[in-house]
């Protein structure tokens, strides 16, 4: 059903639906195939609803074909997983926490729940990794090296992870792995996924945008293909990261934990609601795609960085940058300018986990989606 989404997912205004109908009507002949209903429609009498549930997108004047319910199977198995970073430790002890709780809550629609630390070495330590990034050991080719003594323990460790969460695309995999991270960046609590047509977990940001208005939540989305995808959430039939900071590496920021701790009870309330039959209704959200990392400039021979993020970017992650706004400050006082021609979205700014990845920050492309609406799959929808 997912994937036929993913391939007949329109946004039909009235003049995108003439521009099909007349440049491709084969397209539209497949359209209806798919979707009956719109057989007897005509493109005059296309029924638009103005999607009204925040005072922005009242404005946005972006208008939808009220398309048919998507039915998705139950989401029964849940591993909510952090020390995936051993220094990150937010997510260390909210899964310490939920290792001492029943692994099943009460109630038939309450999923299995497996908390799990990813990097039990390097949270022992206290520190990212031990050999190599874990969070970047799951690409199918990673998971796929024989293992031998030479091994690094964070490949070792991602196999392992694979073989209890996985196969990684197996119909055995968990339903659901939600990945608990910190990060020194001001961005508030973003959700980072490998699709951008992932019903559940847009239907879960969703969610958590409606019930936390406190907070900035946001979905991020890393335009990568599965085989590729390298970090733990890629494991899941769904998946997700849940990015929260700013925080210290190496410490517990008490709104910081308030903001996981209530993110994750509300995936989860979110997960028994819709596994209950509860209907959730479609949405357009907004959604940031990943375009390119940026690198600190450096001295071309000693390649060490000769600047810091500027204080006008500095804490302003998801602020759009525009031709000639300041990005870097020299440490000879100078200051470089953003020169590219697109206004793009920075985040995590100057992240001190990715100095050693010559990442100063990365940047995204905001753009809207229509999402569906999902229930849970039953006999009768099948």
């Amino acid at each position: 059903m997912v994937q036929s989404w993913r391939r007949a997912r329109l946004d039909v205004t009235v003049a995108s639906t003439r521009s099909m109908w007349s440049k491709n009507p084969a397209t539209w002949l497949k359209v209806i195939h798919r979707f009956p209903s719109l057989a007897s429609v005509s493109l005059q009498e296309l029924s638009m609803v103005t999607v009204a549930d925040q005072e922005e997108e009242r404005r946005s004047s972006h208008l939808i074909y009220k398309m048919e319910v998507v039915s998705l199977p139950a989401v029964s198995r849940v591993a909510i997983c952090g020390g995936t970073h051993g220094n990150e430790m937010t997510g260390v002890f909210l899964v310490k926490e939920l290792q001492k709780r029943k692994r099943k809550e009460e109630g038939a629609e309450a999923p299995d729940i497996l908390p799990v630390i990813s990097n039990p070495r390097a949270v022992q330590r206290c520190q990212r990794y031990i050999e190599t990034d874990l969070n970047r050991c799951f690409t199918t080719a990673t998971l796929s090296v024989p293992v031998s003594d030479g091994t690094p323990y964070e490949i070792q460790r991602a196999q392992e992870l694979n073989v209890f969460l996985g196969p990684k695309g197996s119909v055995k995999s968990v339903d659901l792995v939600c990945d608990l991270h910190n990060t020194t960046a001001n961005m508030g609590l973003c959700l980072i996924s490998y699709s951008e047509c992932d019903w559940i977990s847009l239907h879960i940001c969703r969610h958590l945008q409606k019930e936390m208005p406190s907070v900035p939540v946001r979905y991020i989305h890393y335009d990568v293909p599965l085989s590729e995808a390298y970090s733990l959430e890629s494991v899941g039939k769904h998946g997700f990261a849940m990015e929260v900071g700013p925080q210290p590496h190496g410490v517990v920021r008490a709104d910081v934990w308030g903001t996981m701790t209530e993110g994750v009870r509300l995936v989860l309330d979110w997960i028994k609601r819709f596994n209950s039959g509860v209907q959730f209704d479609d949405k357009v959200m907004e959604i940031y795609t990943l375009v390119k990392t940026i690198d600190y400039p450096r001295d071309p021979e000693t390649q060490m960085i000769t600047a810091t993020i500027h204080p006008q970017l500095q804490d302003h992650d998801f602020c759009l940058l525009h031709q000639g706004d300041p990005l870097f400050l020299t440490f000879s006082g100078n200051t470089e300018y953003y020169r590219g021609e697109e206004p793009l979205y920075p985040f995590f700014v100057n992240e001190s986990a990715y100095y050693e990845k010559g990442i100063a920050f990365l940047l995204a492309r905001k753009k809207k989606v229509n999402i569906p609406s999902v229930r849970v799959m039953t006999r009768e929808s099948v």
